[in-house]
């Protein structure tokens, strides 16, 4: 197709390294190495800009000139409206403002592709808007819009493509677009290596599965400066097949979302590993601020996260060891039960909270290890009764992963069941409401240290039950508190309690009949 660049009047952009790179514009026919990468307008392959007509294949034209040359394929202000697009190495989308990539809301326009790396995910979707699979050097760019008109696809899975679609991919960068109304998953980027998502505005409570960004089992991923508005899970670590999700961070993003806002599993294949997520502010979350998962035999270690502000969430932490241990396909094998260890989340600040509480919780046959939560500031409905309080709990080992899979819980800020190593440093905790359940329940955990511990109320404050080795210290009483600390269950020792202000409590320690007398060892500093 013939080209004349200066009708053009186009300057693309690149985006590397967080510099913004110009890049002369150059004739779609060009392909000279003397001539940097060109621009290619999808006006000139004949796409049409009103909305209405299916212009899938003009636009795939743009996208083959540019992966022979390499090069930006340029979207000019106007409505495109289009089946699925397979993006191509070394090629970018750059939507200019005013620009709208429209999915088309005629299914027969998405072919099903159904990718080479085998996943669970081949059980949902196989069909996008926009689709890459092993390809290399690709990017959406620009301040344009994708609209996947997701009301338009009404049924389950497999009748709704994905908005955005990227398999076992390197050098991916997507930045500054706005992302609606997906019909299910708004991105997915599926066994990938350098990814790099920044700046996008992602609004999609259109259908169901609406999750604002899935990471599955890729490496090398920087997520920065998003706001997400979505149905489903608005980032999401998960490892749908048997590699690692690692070396990821996320930071500077705001998230509203009706399920869980930041969450690594439910589906946990692949191991997690080295995942920092800070400087993130939620709010009107329907789940969990935080939910970390391992239930399909992923090792979940070495995560951090950090100053997260939460508005109206119902459950600020969930961290959860189970052994649903669903396979990749049918007849797959299974991984077996996984960990859960090293993982630090530090000065959290939330509110709206209901009355469920927050559950750590492994198995009796693993538990959840070197778990560290400090400087957190939590407010709860509260409103438990002494019946909660008193609940058993089922172990629930396979059941799906949600912050309320145990209904309300025996205590109305922590209630912690097999885990070891776990410190719980400078936590304040206020409930709205009346409340009979104590503010922090440990059930099967040994190593606990529990410093710098404020509750404004529950009687007893604190359980401990077939607790081991745990060191409660600096910590102080509510005012009229009636019990401080209530020890329950033949295997609880080495009890130490020191430099506590328990003079509020009526009794510091409540012990039932299986408890050794010599569990509690007291130093200097209490009254």
């Amino acid at each position: 197709m013939k080209s004349n660049s200066s009708r053009r009047g186009f300057l693309g952009a690149w985006l590397a390294g967080g510099a913004l790179t110009v890049l002369p514009a150059a004739s779609a026919a060009s392909s000279s190495p003397d001539i940097p990468p060109g621009i290619f307008n999808v006006r000139e392959f004949g796409a049409v800009a009103d909305g209405q007509t299916v212009t899938t294949k003009p636009l795939q034209s743009a996208i083959d000139a540019a992966a022979r040359a390499g090069g930006t394929v340029y979207f000019p202000p106007g409505k495109y409206l289009s089946g699925t697009l397979f993006l191509k190495s070394h090629v970018s989308l750059n939507l200019e403002a005013g620009a709208v990539l429209l999915g088309s809301t005629n299914l027969a326009d998405y072919p099903r592709v159904q990718p080479s790396l085998r996943s669970y995910t081949e059980t949902y979707v196989n069909q996008s808007l926009i689709y890459a699979e092993n390809q290399e050097n690709v990017s959406l760019l620009g301040q344009g819009t994708l609209n996947g008109q997701g009301a338009a696809f009404p049924g389950d899975y497999l009748v709704r493509p994905y908005l955005l679609r990227f398999v076992n991919c390197r050098k991916v960068r997507v930045a500054d677009l706005t992302m609606l109304d997906s019909p299910m998953w708004v991105q997915h980027y599926l066994g990938c290596e350098d990814v790099a998502i920044r700046g996008l505005t992602v609004h999609s409570r259109c259908n169901g599965n609406n999750d604002g960004i899935d990471i599955d089992a890729c490496q090398k991923v920087r997520i920065s400066d998003c706001e997400i508005f979505c149905g489903d899970d608005a980032i999401v670590l998960k490892t749908t097949l048997d590699r690692p999700c690692r070396d990821v961070t996320v930071t500077n993003c705001v998230l509203s979302t009706l399920c869980n806002a930041l969450k690594i599993g439910t589906e946990s294949v692949g191991d997690f590993d080295n995942i920092v997520c800070s400087n993130c502010a939620i709010y009107d979350t329907d789940l969990a601020g935080i939910a970390l998962e391992s239930v399909d035999g992923a090792n979940l270690e070495n995560i951090t996260i950090s100053n997260i502000v939460m508005r109206n969430v119902r459950s600020p932490i969930f961290l959860r060891l189970g052994n649903r241990a669903r396979p990749i396909y049918a007849g797959a094998p299974q991984r077996g039960l996984g960990s859960f260890r090293n993982v630090l989340i530090q000065n959290i600040q939330a509110n709206g909270a209901d009355a469920i509480g927050c559950a750590i919780a492994g198995l009796p046959e693993r538990a959840i290890e070197n778990i560290t939560l400090s400087n957190l500031r939590l407010h709860f409905a509260g409103g438990g009764s002494h019946a909660d309080a008193g609940r058993d709990i089922p172990e629930n080992t396979v059941a799906y992963p949600e912050y309320s899979m145990f209904g309300k819980l025996p205590a109305y800020a922590f209630y912690c069941r097999h885990v070891k190593n776990l410190r719980i440093l400078d936590a304040q905790v206020v409930t709205e409401k009346e409340e009979a359940r104590p503010a922090l329940v440990c059930d099967d955990t040994e190593g606990l240290r529990l410093a710098g511990f404020e509750a404004t109320q529950g009687s007893p404050l604190l359980v401990l039950r077939n607790t081991q080795n745990a060191w409660l210290q600096g910590n102080q009483s509510p005012d009229g508190n009636d019990v401080y600390l209530r020890l329950e269950g033949k295997r609880t020792a080495g009890i130490h309690l020191a430099y506590s202000d328990l003079r509020e409590s009526k009794k510091a320690i409540e012990r039932d009949s299986e408890v050794a007398p010599g569990a509690v060892i007291e130093f200097p500093g209490k009254p």
